[in-house]
């Protein structure tokens, strides 16, 4: 499923899953329990169902404000620690997105995630999103 040694593998899997609206897989890149802290109201979501909970808010949001076409571009990592069966990652991201047709991309944002050794594959156990500046191309 993943690099036995790396969690960017599990991070990389769930980025992709967002990328391609894989609701499935972004769930199966995460333990339970989950949690999840993001900009977006309700701003926290934990538990077995936080991934799928959270997708759904977010497609919510996204029909309500005229967002589409997500797409996550990952940075060069700034922290990649592990310690036995846990992990912590920081990586900068690029947002990019459409508002009503227009498109906007999101600079200086940050990914950070905890992760958790089981058996012999990385899973989520928590992430939380800084948000970054937004630009429309003029």
């Amino acid at each position: 499923m993943t690099d036995s040694n790396d969690p960017m593998a599990t991070v990389r899997r769930y980025v992709d899953a967002f990328n391609k609206g894989d609701e499935k897989a972004m769930v199966a890149a995460c333990a339970d329990p989950m949690q999840i802290l993001d900009g977006m109201s309700p701003h926290v979501w934990q538990g077995p169902t936080a991934a799928a909970d959270w997708w759904r808010d977010a497609l919510a949001e996204g029909e309500h404000l005229g967002v589409s076409d997500y797409h996550i571009e990952l940075g060069e990592p700034r922290h990649v620690d592990v310690t036995d069966t846990t992990g912590y990652v920081v990586v900068p991201v690029t947002f990019g997105y459409n508002v009503r047709g227009e498109p906007v991309t999101q600079t200086g944002a940050v990914f950070t995630l905890a992760l958790r050794k089981v058996e012999t594959d990385w899973l989520l156990t928590a992430w939380a999103w800084a948000k970054g500046q937004a630009q429309q191309p003029h």
